[in-house]
């Protein structure tokens, strides 16, 4: 118990000296990892005006909110997440798990013929501490958002994933080379040095 509660309190004076919490409070961003995406965007400028962007694991909604302001009135995004979000005005949220048939099925009816141009997952799995079981379930995991980005995106669309440095990572990067003709690796400033996350990014589906 004390070992937890020291652990808290280091993780409280984490929050409160990381500049990038201070500015997500200022920017009124949901998340800390809105910079992440923001920072992404500009690099890969992976939106137009007018894209349309599936957002995999959006709660609380920092990634929501960028993706909205990037695409503007004439585009769309939709959220999916197992937890509840809070609305983002303009978004259309679905609350479920992306692996479950409805709930893919509800996605894939929110799109229609329009397709999506970007998909982006920041989602990670529970941890569990055993190192082969969090690779073995974070690897399905970016299996089903492959598949899900796979059934849903126009070609020369896009897809950002959020991954972990494990053993069997370089080879999930490696089979994305068989859908997409572009793969780059980001680490932006405001992921902490000490994460093992990395992002990629997938350019020109079916390209």
């Amino acid at each position: 118990m004390a070992h937890r509660r020291s652990r808290a309190r280091q993780w409280v004076r984490k929050q409160a000296s990381d500049p990038y919490v201070k500015r997500r409070d200022a920017a009124g961003f949901r998340s800390r990892s809105a910079f992440k995406l923001k920072e992404i965007l500009t690099r890969d400028r992976l939106i137009r005006k007018g894209s349309s962007v599936l957002d995999l694991g959006a709660s609380p909604g920092g990634w929501t909110q960028v993706a909205l302001e990037a695409v503007g009135p004439r585009g769309m995004v939709v959220g999916v997440d197992l937890l509840p979000m809070e609305p983002v005005s303009g978004v259309h949220f679905i609350e479920g798990d992306c692996r479950d048939t409805d709930i893919f099925n509800k996605i894939r009816l929110r799109f229609g013929d329009r397709g999506a141009d970007l998909v982006l997952s920041d989602i990670a799995p529970n941890i569990t501490g055993i190192r082969d079981v969090d690779e073995a379930n974070f690897l399905e995991l970016a299996g089903f958002v492959r598949d899900i980005s796979t059934q849903l995106l126009v070609p020369d669309g896009s897809m950002l994933i959020k991954l972990f440095q494990f053993p069997g990572t370089n080879g999930y990067i490696v089979d994305l080379k068989g859908w997409f003709s572009s793969i780059a690796r980001r680490k932006p400033e405001s992921s902490r040095k000490a994460s093992r996350e990395l992002y990629v990014v997938a350019k020109g589906f079916g390209v």
